[in-house]
């Protein structure tokens, strides 16, 4: 780690043997590290964009989508870049077969329900609709266009999809049709909790 290390190994020390899944906080912290890495590429590419082109900075608005970029970047650290944390270290699986993907809606998510533990099931379904509210909470306080429900639905739906095929290709997660239902409807919630907050917003 860059960054986070000397907290990673504070928690370590303290905390490894007395959290039983430890190896989530460990991924956690390993995901945050990279995302300020790649932030701050993100935002220096950003701005030196900006006064090339001679376009304003608005502080309110460049520190929203400084927040929102950040919370794409960890979301795809978490979910498809855990292994790596440069990209010359990706390695590409094209010829895997598409048999290892869940084509079959909820279907592995009711035998988490019905297995000892209940955390699998609970981080597989509420867990995945909650990484994908700010999604949908976000987009419209970024967006240069009005968005509305289903455009922010369909937006997040997209971005699932990206995060299942690479994850699939990279083999660093379990490509699953469950995640992109679960996610698509945390970004509908996020708009939706948008709306309830400004109702007569952007979007």
């Amino acid at each position: 780690m860059l960054f986070l290390g000397p907290l990673y190994r504070l928690i370590a020390d303290h905390f490894a043997t007395r959290i039983n899944h430890f190896p989530l906080v460990r991924l956690v912290l390993y995901s945050m590290d990279k995302t300020i890495l790649y932030l701050l590429i993100w935002m220096a590419l950003r701005w030196a964009w900006k006064l090339l082109r001679r376009r304003p900075l608005h502080f309110r608005h460049e520190l929203l989508v400084t927040l929102f970029s950040g919370y794409v970047i960890m979301v795809m650290m978490l979910t498809v870049f855990r292994d790596v944390y440069y990209p010359w270290q990706l390695v590409f699986h094209f010829d895997r077969p598409l048999s290892v993907i869940n084509f079959h809606p909820l279907v592995e998510t009711f035998k988490l329900r019905q297995g000892l533990s209940q955390f699998d099931f609970w981080y597989q379904s509420a867990g995945n609709i909650a990484w994908f509210m700010p999604f949908g909470f976000g987009l419209p306080l970024v967006a240069s266009r009005k968005q509305n429900l289903l455009g922010v639905s369909a937006r997040g739906l997209l971005l699932s999809l990206v995060i299942e095929t690479l994850q699939f290709l990279l083999i660093s997660g379990v490509a699953d049709i469950d995640d992109v239902i679960f996610n698509t409807i945390g970004a509908a919630i996020g708009y939706l909790v948008y709306k309830l907050i400004w109702p007569h917003g952007r979007g």
